[in-house]
C-alpha cells in the first residue's frame, strides 16, 4: 500500500503554489528585477565611480549606492502603496506598508487601474498578474531606485553627501511616487491615454528634470573640475555601461508583467535602438570634430535606451530603428551645439549631462511613441481601448496627450525638487567647501579609490594626526600624517622613475637602429 504524500515542493500543487500563481511569469518577473538591479548594482556605481576624475571615483559610487539602498528602505514602509496603491488624489495613491506576509503573498493588483468609459461601464479591469504582490514591489522598486541613482550623474563632484543622504528619501516619496501613480498606478495621466511603456516620463523625464533642477541649487563644481573631468578608467566605464545596456531587457522586457509577446518585442526594440543611437553619435562625432568619442559611445548607447522605453513594446521594430537615429542626433545636438550657445545651460553644472541624456532623450521618446505606436501592440498592453499612435488613425490628440504628460512631469520635478534643496539648505550644507572640493574623496569619506596620489588633488591636512593602516600578521600600526605624505611622495617618485626609464629606453632604441 502506497503511503500517503506528504507536503513538500513537489507535490502536484504545493500550498506554495496557489491556483492564480503561473511560475513561469514569476520566474520571469525576479529575473527581470534583478536584470534592473544589477543595472544600479554594480552597473552604474562602476560607471559613476571611472566616469569622474580619479580623486571623486568613491564618493560618486557612494551616491548611487547610497541611492539604492534608502530607496528599498522607503519604498516598502510607504512608497510602494503610494505610487501602486488605492487612490488618495488624482496624482497620488494612499500610502502603507508592505511589509506583512498577507499583504506580500497575495495576488499582485493595482487596484487603482481600472478603466471605465463615459458612461460609467467597466472597460478594463484592474491589473492583477499571475504572480505574488512581493515580486512587483521587488520590481517596481528597482525602477525607483535606478531613477534616483540616474539622478545622481547630475550633481558628482561637489554635493555634501549628509545633504544627498537626506535628498533621497524626500524626492522618492513627494516627487517619484507622484509620477509613477499618474502614469502607472491608475492616475489621471494614466486614465487620459497618456502612454509610457517603461518609464520615459517616469524615470527618465524625472531623473534628467530633477538632476538639472538640483544642480542649479547645489552649484557648481570647482572651475579646475568643470575644465578638465576625465574619466579616471574608460575601460570601467565601458563595463558599467555594457551592464547597464544588458540590464535594459529587464527593463523593457519586465514592464507587461509577464513573458509574453509584447515582452519579447520590447527587448529586440531595445537593442535595436540602442545600437542604432550609439552608431548615430558615433558617425556625428567623426564628421564634426574628426575622432570617434568613446564616452560619447556610451551617451549615445544611453540616449538610445532612454528613447525607446516610452513605446518599445508598442512600436515596429523599423520605428525602434527610427527612434534610435533621432535619439542619436538630437541629443548630440542638444548637449554639443545647444548647450554651448546657452548662457543658462551652461552656468548649471549638470555633470554627467542628464538632462540631454535622460530629459531631452525622454521627452523625444515620448512624443515619438505617440505617432508611431500600433494599434495591434497597443491592444495587447495598454488599458484603454483604441489607443494608437498618430500615424495610425489616433488624430493629433494623441500627440497632444504625450506633450501633456511630459509637461506635468517636468513642472512638478521643477517645483517640487527645488523646494526639498531649499528646505534641505536651511539645515545641511548643499554643496561641499572648496576645501573639501579641492581634496575629493579624501576630504568627503577619508578614503581613496587609488594608492597613486596626484591628479591635482591636496593632501587633507584635516584628516587626524594619525591613522591606522594594516600590519604584518592582522596588527594595525599608527602612521603620522608626515608619514603618509613621505610614502606617498616615494610612490609618485617610483611612477615617475619608471616612466623616465621608460623614456631613455626608447630614445636608446631609436638611436640604435640608427
Amino acid at each position: 500500500m502506497a503511503s500517503p504524500t506528504r507536503p513538500g515542493p513537489y507535490m502536484p500543487r504545493p500550498p506554495a503554489v496557489p491556483e492564480w500563481l503561473n511560475t513561469g511569469d514569476n520566474g520571469w518577473q525576479l529575473a527581470a528585477a534583478t536584470f534592473v538591479g544589477l543595472q544600479s548594482m554594480p552597473g552604474l556605481v562602476v560607471l559613476y565611480g571611472s566616469i569622474v576624475k580619479k580623486k571623486w571615483a568613491v564618493n560618486s559610487a557612494f551616491m548611487a549606492l547610497y541611492a539604492y539602498a534608502s530607496t528599498l528602505i522607503v519604498w516598502v514602509l510607504v512608497g510602494f502603496r503610494m505610487a501602486f496603491g488605492d487612490r488618495l488624489l488624482p496624482f497620488w495613491g494612499k500610502a502603507g506598508a508592505a511589509l506583512t506576509e498577507g499583504f506580500l503573498v497575495a495576488r499582485a493588483s493595482v487596484p487603482a487601474t481600472a478603466h471605465y468609459g463615459k458612461d460609467g461601464a467597466l472597460e478594463s479591469p484592474r491589473t492583477e498578474p499571475f504572480y505574488p504582490e512581493a515580486s512587483m514591489v521587488l520590481f517596481q522598486f528597482e525602477l525607483a531606485a535606478i531613477t534616483l541613482v540616474l539622478l545622481a550623474g547630475s550633481l558628482l563632484g561637489r554635493m555634501n553627501i549628509k545633504a544627498w543622504m537626506a535628498f533621497t528619501p524626500l524626492w522618492l516619496l513627494f516627487s517619484y511616487t507622484v509620477g509613477a501613480f499618474s502614469l502607472w498606478g491608475g492616475g489621471f495621466l494614466y486614465q487620459w491615454g497618456v502612454i509610457d511603456y517603461s518609464g520615459g516620463y517616469v524615470i527618465h523625464l524625472s531623473s534628467g528634470v530633477a538632476g538639472f533642477t538640483a544642480a542649479y541649487w547645489v552649484g557648481p563644481r570647482l572651475k579646475s573640475d568643470r575644465e578638465r573631468f576625465s574619466p579616471n578608467n574608460i575601460l570601467l566605464m565601458i563595463a558599467g555601461g555594457g551592464l547597464l545596456w544588458l540590464g535594459w531587457a529587464g527593463f523593457n522586457g519586465g514592464a507587461p508583467y509577464a513573458p509574453n509577446v509584447t515582452a519579447t518585442v520590447a527587448v529586440l526594440n531595445t537593442n535595436v535602438s540602442a545600437a542604432t543611437s550609439l552608431l548615430t553619435w558615433t558617425c556625428l562625432d567623426v564628421i564634426f570634430f574628426g575622432k570617434p568619442s568613446v564616452i560619447g559611445a556610451v551617451q549615445g548607447m544611453m540616449t538610445g535606451l532612454v528613447c525607446i522605453t516610452p513605446g518599445a513594446g508598442l512600436v515596429h521594430t523599423w520605428s525602434a530603428m527610427l527612434m534610435g537615429m533621432f535619439a542619436g542626433s538630437v541629443p548630440w545636438f542638444t548637449m554639443m551645439i545647444l548647450h554651448k550657445k546657452s548662457t543658462f545651460l551652461m552656468k548649471v553644472d549638470d555633470t554627467l549631462a542628464v538632462f540631454h541624456t535622460h530629459a531631452v532623450a525622454g521627452i523625444l521618446g515620448g512624443v515619438l511613441t505617440g505617432l508611431l505606436a500600433t494599434p495591434e501592440l497597443c491592444a495587447l498592453d495598454c488599458p484603454i481601448p483604441n489607443m494608437r499612435g498618430v500615424f495610425y488613425g489616433s488624430g493629433i490628440g494623441q500627440l497632444g496627450k504625450q506633450l501633456g504628460g511630459a509637461l506635468f512631469v517636468t513642472v512638478w520635478n521643477l517645483i517640487v525638487t527645488s523646494a526639498i534643496l531649499l528646505c534641505i539648505g536651511l539645515f545641511i550644507p548643499l554643496r561641499m567647501s572648496d576645501d573639501q572640493l579641492m581634496i575629493g574623496d579624501d576630504a568627503a569619506h577619508g578614503e581613496e579609490a587609488y594608492a597613486l596620489w596626484g591628479d591635482g588633488e591636496k593632501f587633507d591636512v584635516t584628516r587626524p594626526e594619525t591613522t591606522r593602516t594594516g600590519g604584518a600578521g592582522g596588527a594595525g600600526r599608527e602612521d603620522t600624517m608626515e608619514q603618509r605624505l613621505t610614502n606617498m611622495g616615494a610612490r609618485v617618485s617610483r611612477v615617475a622613475s619608471h616612466g623616465l626609464l621608460q623614456s631613455i629606453q626608447t630614445i636608446t632604441s631609436v638611436d640604435e637602429k640608427k
